[in-house]
């Protein structure tokens, strides 16, 4: 057999004012050839898993292009199709192959093509014949367009979120494509628009009950698999909204039916499965009153991984108005300030404008006599046995609150943003991190309580303020009327 594996990908705000470029993928993850080195970065994960699979069988694998981006505003119309017309000159000189497996967001948008990844596929269907499976690994964060699904043979998307079984996911994928070639296995798939926007977390209930009723329907009665698209809010995509997406074994009235009652029970949750968003001065209240530490504070609204600059200084401004000390925050973009703790040196006090340089989202910035703690050339952070990049770092203190301030942009995932600089987030009062939720898993050992910020920022909890215009009408929570089944 003859498998031939690609990877490219982004998460796109469409609200975000950041392009997203060729050096926002080089500086994420940028690997041809299967060429990961010793130590895998994050994205590389799924095409490991597939790579490993196939040779435990004795597969020949060819693999192409795997970059990702760090989520930003719409990917330069150029870049895009110059990665898109890579993979397909890579699999034209491949070809014949058996199977073609793609490791992608699900919600990339350029400035001229609207699904990136409807596109691709569409464009290797053409090449492969109609008879060659296509098996497609997305991010639960996706827009689920129909014509995606028409184009591929089989897709499976992360049930978790925090993402903790992306290579879990590749190998389910990788298994219902490896028994439609060993097997004759013929799956088809069906899928459920529930008409609603919205994030959820699946460590919180009642999405994590949900999560684990989809698990326990699997490999059940000729279900092959089941993932919930939840679709990504700020990404203004005609195939906009949460969706519930059902593999069977040649079963399409069975997809159909168990794809629908899934959807309508999910949203029949739709007003529990939001985390409980609180108001910045309510949440810094909360903290303040917390009878022990570390309190983690989420700034949702400025997550890198939901496209957000990751500089702004709204909750840094609050914390710093109020006095409140024994704390740390990560991680805030600013490649300036970097460069000028660089030059000062550890040990230095110097004057230092942080933050707020993108625009209006970021606030304004702080102009602070800071002392520079720690530098840190090449700092990373580990998650999922990967590595996640964060440039130069410089760890920085005033007035009781310790600062990263990093290069490459990125959100937090674990507690290495702080260790990494010498912090020890164990024993501060009040730890910020600029994530949604991915901080979530790594941060909760530590954590005696923790609060999702709506600080004001690129990434806005409140839909209804968010001026889509190509997104599906009606939709919850935009219409009251959004269903009519």
């Amino acid at each position: 057999m003859h498998l031939f594996t690609a990877s490219l990908g982004t998460e796109t705000n469409s609200f975000s004012p950041l392009p997203t470029g060729a050096r926002s993928f080089a500086e994420t993850h940028l690997v041809r050839g299967g060429a990961y080195g010793d130590r895998a970065d994050l994205f590389a994960l799924p095409m490991l898993e597939f790579r490993d699979r196939a040779r435990a069988r004795g597969w020949r694998v060819t693999e192409s292009l795997c970059t990702f981006a760090v989520p930003g505003g719409p990917t330069v119309e150029r870049v895009y199709q110059a990665f898109r017309d890579e993979i397909l000159a890579d699999l034209e000189r491949a070809l014949p192959v058996n199977a073609v497996l793609l490791s992608l967001h699900g919600a990339m948008i350029a400035e001229v093509t609207r699904s990136c990844e409807a596109d691709l596929v569409q464009r290797v269907r053409a090449l492969v014949g109609p008879k060659v499976p296509i098996g497609v690994e997305l991010d639960l964060h996706c827009h689920l367009s129909e014509e995606l699904v028409a184009a591929a043979t089989a897709i499976v998307i992360f049930k978790e979120y925090p993402h903790t079984d992306v290579r879990d996911c590749a190998g389910a994928l990788f298994d219902i494509v490896a028994a439609i070639l060993e097997h004759a296995s013929a799956p088809v798939m069906a899928s459920y628009d529930c008409r609603m926007i919205g994030l959820y977390p699946t460590t919180l209930e009642p999405m994590a009950s949900f999560v684990r009723k989809l698990r326990a329907l699997e490999g059940r009665d000729g279900v092959l698999s089941i993932s919930v698209a939840h679709g990504f809010p700020w990404g203004d995509s005609s195939a906009q909204g949460t969706r519930v997406l059902v593999i069977t074994e040649g079963d399409a009235s069975k997809a159909e039916a168990l794809a629908a009652a899934l959807g309508r029970e999910l949203r029949g949750m739709r007003e529990r499965i939001e985390p409980p968003w609180m108001p910045l001065a309510a949440a810094l209240d909360r903290a303040a009153a917390a009878a022990d530490g570390p309190v983690v504070l989420a700034d949702v609204a400025d997550n890198a991984g939901g496209g957000a600059p990751s500089d702004s200084t709204f909750m840094l401004r609050a914390m710093l108005e109020r006095g409140m000390r024994d704390a740390a925050v990560a991680c805030l973009w600013d490649p300036l300030a970097v460069a000028l703790a660089f030059e000062a040196g550890e040990g230095a006090r110097l004057r230092l404008r942080l933050g707020g340089k993108v625009g209006p989202m970021s606030g304004e910035p702080l102009d602070l006599e800071v002392t520079v703690t720690r530098l840190v050339a090449d700092a990373v952070q580990g998650y999922l046995g990967a590595h996640a990049r964060m440039g130069a770092c410089a760890a920085v203190a005033v007035n009781g609150i310790d600062i990263v301030a990093n290069s490459l942009r990125t959100q937090v995932f674990t507690p290495d943003v702080f260790t990494n600089l010498g912090i020890d987030p164990s024993s501060k009062r009040y730890l910020v991190v600029k994530s949604m939720n991915h901080f979530r898993a790594a941060f909760v050992p530590i954590a005696k309580s923790i609060i999702y910020v709506a600080a004001p920022g690129a990434l806005d909890v409140d839909y209804r303020r968010l001026a889509y215009r190509r997104i599906p009408r009606p939709i919850y929570p935009l219409d009251p009327g959004a269903w009519i089944d």
